[in-house]
């Protein structure tokens, strides 16, 4: 294995840990973690991953973690929901969800769904959907909107003039306010997991 190719075997750990504790670790946990004999090598290591990106100097003098250290890896090739196809020459490449999803991140948050009337429309309980803050959205949108003084995720859509909140669920009823309809903001993403 070549030097680039065990960094990206130390960032790895770096990542676990940073998913398990949130932080970086201190320089002897460090050591530990990578088979380290001296700080020195952490220092070496962690000045590599900075040169690449991954990492930088707080203004305390403290490692942080960039924006490329939250990649993921992005297949370049496409997995087929319907028949299989060769996997030779699956190539990779670099993937941050965050540039993926978010386009305005001060204006966009995550919100947990509850209930199934967006079922048909693959949004199930315990999703998160990434929500962009906006007061204005297109019929077809899927939004979050207050409703008769009530939060729900459902789809714009105009009826006879008025806009009106459409379930993707045949069990519910489309909503017509009463009052007035404000949206809060809309859906630009799901997040789902599959394991617990």
């Amino acid at each position: 294995m070549n030097e680039f190719e065990k960094d990206l075997d130390y960032l790895g750990r770096l990542q676990d840990y940073y998913a398990d504790n949130r932080c970086l670790p201190s320089y002897a946990r460090l050591m530990s973690l990578c088979g380290f004999a001296s700080k020195s090598a952490v220092s070496k290591l962690l000045t590599r991953l900075q040169l690449q990106g991954f990492v930088s100097r707080s203004r305390d003098g403290d490692w942080v973690p960039n924006d490329r250290f939250f990649e993921r890896t992005l297949s370049t090739q496409p997995v087929p929901a319907g028949m299989p196809v060769s996997a030779r020459d699956v190539g990779n490449d670099s993937f941050a969800i965050d540039h993926y999803l978010i386009n305005r991140p001060s204006e966009t948050m995550l919100i947990p769904v509850k209930g199934d009337s967006m079922i048909d429309a693959g949004i199930h309980p315990g999703d998160l959907a990434v929500v962009e803050r906006r007061a204005a959205a297109n019929v077809g949108d899927i939004v979050v909107a207050i409703v008769d003084d009530e939060f729900t995720l459902k789809t714009l859509a105009r009826e006879a003039g008025q806009f009106v909140l459409q379930p993707a669920n045949p069990a519910y009823p489309v909503i017509r306010p009463r009052g007035a309809l404000e949206i809060f903001g809309v859906m630009v993403g799901l997040v789902r997991k599959y394991r617990h």
